[in-house]
């Protein structure tokens, strides 16, 4: 098991293909901003046309990946990522146009491509071999790592330095690329077998994972919505945020391939809380320290156990969820992701009006760790569940087997001692 495993030509090929498809997404909030910041209220207009991007987003993951079928992969992806191109597309070229229809242009950039993340994570296990899952998935965690380090500083660099439009048209372009580069890509993974109904419950019933998924990411959020505030109450220049953030996306790349590495000891859901209880920690840190270094230092390693508790997230999603649903279930762990991203941003953004920043990310922890602790117990819970239940029918088998001997050698004795075949 290493990475030699996942070393392919398909494998460069979805790489290509996912930075295609994913980079987009990491650049649309900024760009959104930098797109109307120069318009009357801009800031204002540039958070709404966010918020609707990332609405459709979470309206479109769950609702899109449960209609994923394996069969028709390739057609589906591709459908949805050229009507997120057209949403990009359609905010480039009318920059000035009403409100309204810029909101309409963001709610179709985040809702037709939503399911891409859950359909290229299954292609993206399809290419490889069982036993190096955990390898592509961290191959995965570090790509996402580099395009999330790079996006702020090109969105920031082309909107200022070309025009705020070009961001929107360059994403458009590699939403539109990675269309093309699932053409050479295997066309389905598999037969799906799973009906409308049993992949619903299914689904529902790995809650657990979705619930510490969302709190996996959820720390995130918190670190990039209240870390200029915090900055400037440390007294640390508010342009630092880049260059700090940037570090925490380079430590998750670093934390993904160190975590595919090896097999680690424990079970999933153990591991999850470990590296969730060492993000918050080093989160805490980040709220406490003064210095500047020690704020990136903790960011830094912050990042690197955040990655690890999300490539256990996945992990934990292939154990609980039948291949047939595993497209679905990685849309509806991204759309809970992007809920709990959402849920801590919001909790922190209204405390910032009557709290200190450094309050704020506490309080944001204290949620995390409280969604992180459902999770927990649910995944146990579960998982007691199926113990017993496997114990009960293995009594059942035994009891079933014991008496099918006992009738067997009944009627053969009888047989025998009456000198008769039975």
């Amino acid at each position: 098991m290493s990475y030699r495993d996942v070393a392919s030509k398909q494998m460069l090929v979805w790489a290509c293909t996912a930075v295609g498809a994913r980079m987009p997404v990491a650049m649309a909030p900024l760009a959104l901003v930098f797109l109307v910041r120069e318009r009357a209220g801009g800031y204002s207009l540039g958070a709404v046309l966010a918020a609707a991007y990332v609405i459709g987003e979470i309206v479109g993951a769950p609702v899109l990946g449960m209609r994923l079928r394996r069969e028709r992969a390739r057609v589906q992806l591709a459908a949805g990522l050229a009507g997120g191109a057209a949403g990009f597309a359609g905010l480039g070229c009318l920059p000035g146009a009403p409100p309204g229809v810029l909101c309409g242009f963001a709610f179709v950039a985040g809702v037709a491509p939503a399911a891409a993340t859950g359909g290229l994570r299954t292609l993206l296990t399809g290419l490889v071999p069982e036993r190096a899952a955990a390898q592509a998935l961290s191959v995965e965690s570090m790509l996402m790592a580099g395009v999330w380090a790079v996006s702020p500083a090109a969105v920031a660099g082309l909107a200022l330095g070309v025009a705020p439009r070009v961001p929107l048209l360059l994403a458009a372009v590699l939403m539109a690329s990675s269309v093309a580069g699932l053409r050479l890509l295997p066309a389905a993974w598999g037969v799906d077998d799973t009906g409308g109904g049993a992949r619903l419950r299914v689904l529902v019933g790995a809650w657990p994972v979705y619930v510490t998924g969302a709190a996996s990411l959820a720390l995130l959020g918190l670190a990039e919505l209240v870390l200029p505030a915090l900055l400037e109450q440390r007294g640390v220049g508010v342009g630092w945020s880049g260059p700090l953030l940037t570090g925490m996306a380079v430590g998750g790349g670093l934390g993904g391939f160190v975590y595919g590495l090896r097999r680690w000891p424990g079970l999933l859901r153990t591991r999850s809380v470990i590296l969730m209880a060492g993000v918050s920690v080093c989160v805490t840190f980040a709220a406490l320290i003064p210095e500047a270094a020690g704020i990136a230092a903790a960011l830094v390693v912050g990042g690197a156990l955040q990655s690890g508790a999300l490539l256990t997230r996945n992990l934990s999603l292939r154990e609980a969820l039948p291949p047939s649903a595993l497209a679905a279930g990685y849309s509806v762990m991204y759309a809970a992701a992007g809920v709990g991203y959402a849920a801590t941003g919001s909790l922190a953004g209204g405390l910032l009006r009557v709290v200190a920043p450094s309050t704020a990310i506490l309080a944001g922890v204290g949620l995390t760790l409280l969604l992180t602790g459902v999770g927990w117990c649910g995944e146990a819970r579960q998982a007691a569940v199926r113990s017993a239940h496997g114990t009960q029918l293995a009594a059942r088998s035994a009891a079933s087997g014991a008496c099918v001997a006992s009738g067997a050698e009944g009627s053969e004795g009888a047989a025998i001692g009456g000198r008769g075949d039975s």
